[in-house]
């Protein structure tokens, strides 16, 4: 789809709108021989191509990017007539519309005539916001002093297909797993100090990653005992969850090592419970060895386990849902977080498709499809909606969503997609976040990505760390 434009001053809102219908891939901004031909006037956007001279008036009382937007989903909605639920909502966080419009004095029943006039979103999406948000008040944390602990582990098993993420194959990495470990340690040997040093309260430690089980038992109950002996012994957390994540990496041992260290939540996540699947987006397990871990955990005791499915899948079709969706069920889990597909930059997955290996788009019915499957799945399990997020370049223009059981709400979700909450990140490639409430301001600071420079510029990382801390502290 190659669009020409009459200046470049919108260009990302135009961009993007474009490709909630065509794909991220497909849409070029063009200086000839394009499909449609996009101006922006003072009070109107025109859209001419393909027989047709669309003319959309601004209104009044809405800001223009908004305004450019509504035009440009209004015309591509009619022509392709593809529904796209959330209409021109694009952002990460969409319940932070629906608080600015709660915190305004709107209703719920206003906030669905809001957002349906206003950016063409769909009533169940515009609720699901709500329930969200109705969910997280009760969670959300403002305290300056209470924080959260995130520690990263570098290594999977195998990089998956769509993963953009720093996660290193340990088989072909191995000589690094001790000096990063080593170099770990003593991140969290400073993290340790500083909290006591500042009497910072820790709410939630989530160890992840990559894939904390990734490495030995006799290696990740170093770790395990570091975490533990620093975040959890002294200090009353409400959760301590560890994303075991791939069941292939899963051991007895493992499992008997997080009951050992009071780990309150584990996730074992097979993104689907399809077996040709699994081997086209290379994780290295089968449909047979979640289920025989999934036991194996409850089998050792652990009561609150979530599951991570992704809807979007290469090859993946309604059947496909339905079986993932009825050995889901059969294992009865405490939560459940589906994501929808991102294509990310860096990834196996986005270098197939531009070489033109791979499809991006799957049938936009399927996908709708594959959640709804879902959220039936979540209902029969009485388990309801306590975070969402979204992220670009998603199949379908869908949503990411954790659901659980009440009283089994991940609680560092919560507060790593709200940021209202201080986090303390540990590790290659982990983020901290630190909020500053006074002047509505939130601050990064990015560990090294590179395992090989974490580990050289350990100890330079730990000084600017500290200098980033002291600028809240």
């Amino acid at each position: 789809m190659k669009i020409k434009l009459s200046d470049e001053t919108y260009r990302y809102e135009i961009y993007h709108t474009v490709a909630i219908f065509y794909g991220y891939n497909e849409v070029e901004v063009v200086d000839s021989n394009e499909n449609f031909y996009i101006k922006v006037n003072p009070f109107s956007i025109e859209i001419v191509g393909e027989g047709k001279n669309f003319v959309y008036n601004f209104l009044e009382d809405l800001p223009v990017k908004t305004n450019i937007r509504n035009g440009i989903f209004k015309f591509f909605s009619e022509i392709t007539g593809v529904e796209i639920p959330w209409g021109t909502i694009v952002g990460i966080r969409p319940t932070k519309k629906v608080i600015i419009l709660k915190e305004q004095g709107l209703s719920d029943e206003e906030i669905v005539d809001y957002m349906k006039k206003y950016h063409f979103t769909r009533e169940d999406k515009t609720r699901l916001c709500l329930d969200v948000v109705n969910k997280e008040i009760k969670f959300v944390n403002k305290d300056k002093n209470t924080i959260s602990i995130y520690v990263g582990m570098a290594f999977c098993p195998t990089k998956c297909l769509y993963c953009s993420f720093t996660s290193n194959p340990i088989g072909s990495n191995k000589k690094l797993v001790s000096p990063y470990l080593e170099a770990l340690m003593k991140e969290i040997d400073f993290v340790r100090e500083y909290v006591k040093k500042k009497s910072l309260n820790i709410e939630t430690v989530y160890f992840g990653g990559g894939t904390p089980t990734s490495v030995d038992e006799k290696e990740f109950e170093l770790v395990m005992n570091n975490i533990y002996n620093s975040f959890i012994k002294d200090y009353s957390i409400k959760e301590f969850t560890v994303e075991c994540g791939r069941p292939d990496s899963i051991t007895r041992g493992k499992l008997e090592t997080m009951k050992k260290f009071n780990v309150s939540r584990i996730s074992i996540n097979p993104q689907t419970m399809n077996d040709d699947t699994l081997k086209a987006i290379g994780r290295g397990h089968t449909a047979k060895d979640v289920v025989d871990k999934f036991n194996l955990a409850r089998e050792l005791g652990f009561n609150n386990i979530n599951m991570d499915l992704i809807v979007g899948l290469p090859g993946e079709g309604c059947s496909h849902i339905d079986n993932t969706v009825k050995a889901i069920e059969d294992l009865k889990p405490e939560g459940i977080t589906v994501h929808g597909l991102s294509i990310k930059k860096g990834s196996n997955l986005e270098r197939l498709i531009l070489q033109g290996k791979l499809s991006a788009e799957p049938n936009l019915e399927e996908v709708l499809y594959s959640y709804k499957k879902i959220n039936e799945l979540a209902t029969k399990l009485n388990m309801k909606p306590y975070y969402m997020y979204r992220q670009k370049n998603m199949v379908g223009n869908m949503e990411n969503v954790g659901f659980s059981i009440e009283g089994h709400e991940g609680i560092y979700n919560i507060e790593m997609i709200e940021e209202k909450q201080n986090i303390i990140a540990i590790g290659s490639d982990a983020v901290s976040k630190i909020i500053f409430n006074d002047e509505n301001r939130l601050e990064r600071f990015p560990n090294l990505k590179d395992v090989r420079e974490y580990v050289n510029r350990i100890d330079e990382l730990i000084l600017r760390k500290e200098k980033f801390l002291n600028e809240r502290w």
